[in-house]
C-alpha cells in the first residue's frame, strides 16, 4: 500500500528531509503544470480573446485544491488543475453574453456540484452511475475532445492555402517529443509529456526567430495577476448556462473515476472514506472559487494520481505544498510573459495529441466497461450523443425577452442522460 497523509517515506521508517519534501511538491507541481496553463491558452486562442489568465489559472489551482484539502479533512491526496471539459463551452459561452456570462455559469456548475454533494451526504451516491452510465460519459469524453480538433489544426495553419515550412517543423517537433515521452517515457517524464513537448517546441521556435520576447524583458520580477471580478460586471446570461452548466454532469464522473484510481493506488476507499459528499464539496467549492476570481473550472487530475502511484507517496502535505508553489509561480512576471509567448504550432503540435487523447480516453470508458453495442438502445445514445455533439447542433427558446440556446456539447450530454433514461432496454425474445 501506498504511504499517505503521515510524516514518514514508503517503507523506510525515515522522516523526510525538507529537501524531500519539496522535489516531490515540484514533481505535482510539473504534473499539473503543463495541462493548467494550456487551459487558457486554447480558450483564448480558440475565441480570439482574453477570456482567461494564466496566472488566474495558477491562482484558481493552487487555492481550489487547499480548499479541496479542508473540505475532504486532509484525507484525500487529489490535486485540481484546470478542466479541459468547459474549454469549447466557454469559448461558446463568450460569444453568447461576455466574459462576465461565462464566470457566472462557471460559479453555477460549482453550487451544482456543492448540490449534488448534499443530496449524495443524505441520499448516497449510486443514483450517479444510474443516471450517468458508462454509454453517456464515454460518447461526451468523446465529443470534449473531438469537437475542440479544429482549434488544432487552425494553431498549425493547416488551414492556409500555404502553409510556412517553419509552423510545420515547429509543430511536427513538438508533436514527436510528446509522442517520443509519452511512449518511452520514465520517471516522472512519463507523467509530463505535454510539458516536454512545449519546452522543446519552444525552443526550436526561438532558434527560428518565431518567439518574440520583448514581452517578457520588459516584464517585472513580481506582477499582482489580473483577477476578475464578475459580481462587479455581474451577467447573468440563461443561454450562455445553459451551454456551461450540463457539462458538470460529464466532470462529476471524471471526478468519481480519479477518486476510484487513486482509491486502488493507496488502499483505501476515498468515495467512502473522507466520502464523495466530501470530495464533491471541495471540487464544487473551488469551481466557485475559481470562477470568481476569473479562472477555469477545477477538476480532478489524473497526472497527480500518476505521480502518487510513481512516488509511492500519498501525503497531503506534499499535496498542499504543491498547491502553494503554483500559487507563488502565478506572481512572477517573467514565467508569465514566457508561457503568454509559447507560438501557435507549438500549442498546435501538441493539441493533436492532447485533443485525441482526450477523446481516446472516451473510448477506453466504453471498452473498460465492455458496454455492448450489439445493444440497439447503447447505439441509439451513443450514435445521437456523436452526432449532435459534433454536427453543430442547437435549440434556441425565446419567451418575450428571454431567450436561450442550448448547443453542442450541451445538447448532447442533456440528450443523451434523457435517451438513456426514456429508451426502453431491446426486448430480445
Amino acid at each position: 500500500m501506498v504511504e499517505e497523509n503521515s510524516n514518514m517515506l514508503l517503507g523506510t521508517g525515515d522522516k523526510p528531509t525538507a529537501l524531500r519534501w519539496l522535489l516531490l511538491a515540484i514533481q505535482h507541481v510539473c504534473a499539473m503544470f503543463g495541462a493548467t496553463i494550456l487551459v487558457p491558452i486554447v480558450v483564448n486562442t480558440t475565441a480570439g480573446a482574453d477570456i482567461l489568465s494564466i496566472p488566474v489559472a495558477l491562482v484558481s489551482s493552487g487555492i481550489g485544491t487547499l480548499i479541496y484539502l479542508i473540505c475532504t479533512r486532509n484525507r484525500s491526496p487529489v490535486y485540481l488543475g484546470s478542466s479541459f471539459a468547459f474549454i469549447a463551452p466557454m469559448v461558446a459561452g463568450y460569444a453568447i453574453g461576455g466574459t462576465g456570462s461565462v464566470f457566472t455559469a462557471l460559479m453555477i456548475v460549482g453550487i451544482v456540484y456543492v448540490i449534488i454533494s448534499l443530496i449524495i451526504r443524505m441520499t448516497g451516491p449510486s443514483w450517479i452511475n444510474r443516471l450517468l452510465p458508462p454509454v453517456v460519459v464515454g460518447p461526451m469524453i468523446m465529443v470534449i475532445g473531438l469537437s475542440l480538433a479544429p482549434t488544432a489544426i487552425s494553431s498549425i495553419g493547416l488551414d492556409l492555402e500555404v502553409v510556412p515550412w517553419q509552423s510545420l517543423f515547429v509543430a511536427f517537433i513538438s508533436f514527436l517529443v510528446t509522442a517520443i515521452v509519452a511512449v518511452r517515457g520514465k520517471g516522472i517524464l512519463q507523467v509530463i509529456p505535454f510539458l516536454v513537448g512545449i519546452v522543446v517546441g519552444y525552443i526550436v521556435a526561438a532558434a527560428l526567430g518565431m518567439v518574440d520576447f520583448s514581452a517578457t524583458l520588459a516584464a517585472h520580477v513580481i506582477e499582482v495577476p489580473k483577477f476578475y471580478m464578475p459580481f462587479m460586471s455581474y451577467n447573468l446570461n440563461f443561454a450562455a448556462v445553459l451551454t456551461i452548466v450540463p457539462i458538470a454532469l460529464v466532470t462529476m464522473v471524471e471526478h468519481v473515476g480519479d477518486h476510484k484510481v487513486l482509491s486502488e493506488i493507496i488502499g483505501r476507499d476515498l468515495i467512502e472514506d473522507p466520502g464523495l459528499q466530501r470530495t464533491l464539496l471541495g471540487d464544487g467549492l473551488a469551481t466557485f472559487v475559481a470562477a470568481l476570481l476569473g479562472g477555469p473550472a477545477n477538476t480532478t487530475y489524473g497526472e497527480n494520481t500518476s505521480v502518487v502511484g510513481m512516488t509511492r507517496v500519498a501525503s497531503t502535505y506534499v499535496i498542499g505544498l504543491a498547491a502553494v508553489i503554483a500559487i507563488i509561480f502565478a506572481f512572477s512576471g517573467h514565467l508569465t510573459a514566457i508561457l503568454t509567448a509559447i507560438p501557435g504550432p507549438v500549442l498546435g503540435g501538441i493539441s493533436v495529441l492532447l485533443y485525441g487523447f482526450i477523446c481516446v480516453n472516451g473510448l477506453k470508458i466504453l471498452i473498460h466497461n465492455q458496454v455492448d453495442f450489439n445493444n440497439n438502445k447503447n447505439v441509439v445514445v451513443a450514435a445521437t450523443m456523436l452526432v449532435l455533439g459534433l454536427g453543430g447542433a442547437a435549440l434556441s427558446f425565446a419567451y418575450g425577452d428571454l431567450s436561450i440556446s442550448i448547443s453542442g456539447m450541451s445538447l448532447a450530454a442533456i440528450v443523451g442522460v434523457l435517451l438513456n433514461l426514456l429508451v426502453p432496454e431491446e426486448n430480445h425474445e
